[in-house]
């Protein structure tokens, strides 16, 4: 990979957690020339991450405005999740189907790291990472590049409205456990418990959202 490569991709990643932990909250209009100068980078890598936040639907351009974090109300938190848990069933159910054994094992490091975190005091961006990136390993064990996209943009857009769960230590339990039983139903080769336990982790999160908003 090329220094600009790395570049952008440590520019992408800076955005990404700035707008995850609040910094860059919904609506936030997204600069190149200010973030260029903030990051002290070029405008280059800033543009081209701006365009991939807008390309992977945590950004929106709007016209004469220049792009801005994308802003999810409650009826759309709703309808991302609707999709969201039927998807993530068919993911779980086809990572099940497979899924090897050395792959199963690096799912469970997965959770022991996640119980470690949850363990320590409550880290809101760390624990968002491991969300995702054990979300990603179910969805691309399912083999289904197609499936992974549209998961990976639904949930991207759903940790920006249930960033605070991760603070409340019963939440950030909670979710482990429904992380564990569908490891469980993996490892077992279970496929229908797969589905139905990922699919109750979403429609579970949704219920914990709402509750935190009220």
């Amino acid at each position: 990979m090329s220094e600009a490569q790395l570049l952008g991709d440590a520019v992408y990643a800076q955005l990404v957690d700035r707008i995850f932990t609040g910094a860059l909250p919904p609506g936030a209009p997204l600069s190149v020339p200010a973030l260029a100068a903030e990051l002290a980078v070029s405008r280059s890598p800033v543009r081209d991450s701006v365009q991939r936040l807008v390309a992977e639907g945590l950004a929106v351009s709007v016209p004469h405005a220049g792009a801005r974090v994308i802003e999810v109300d409650d009826e759309a938190i709703v309808q991302v999740m609707a999709v969201r848990r039927r998807l993530d069933g068919l993911a779980a159910r086809e990572a099940t189907e497979r899924a090897t054994a050395s792959e199963v094992a690096d799912l469970r490091a997965l959770l022991d790291t996640q119980a470690t975190q949850i363990g320590s005091s409550a880290d809101s961006l760390s624990d968002a990472r491991l969300d995702l990136e054990f979300h990603t390993a179910v969805r691309d064990l399912a083999g289904n590049p197609t499936l992974s996209d549209a998961l990976h943009r639904l949930d991207t857009k759903a940790h920006l409205h249930n960033s605070g769960l991760w603070a409340d230590p019963a939440s950030r339990a909670t979710a482990l456990a429904e992380h564990q039983r569908i490891v469980t139903a993996i490892e077992t080769g279970d496929a229908a418990a797969a589905e139905a336990a990922a699919e109750a982790h979403v429609a579970a999160v949704l219920v914990r959202m709402r509750r935190h908003r009220t």
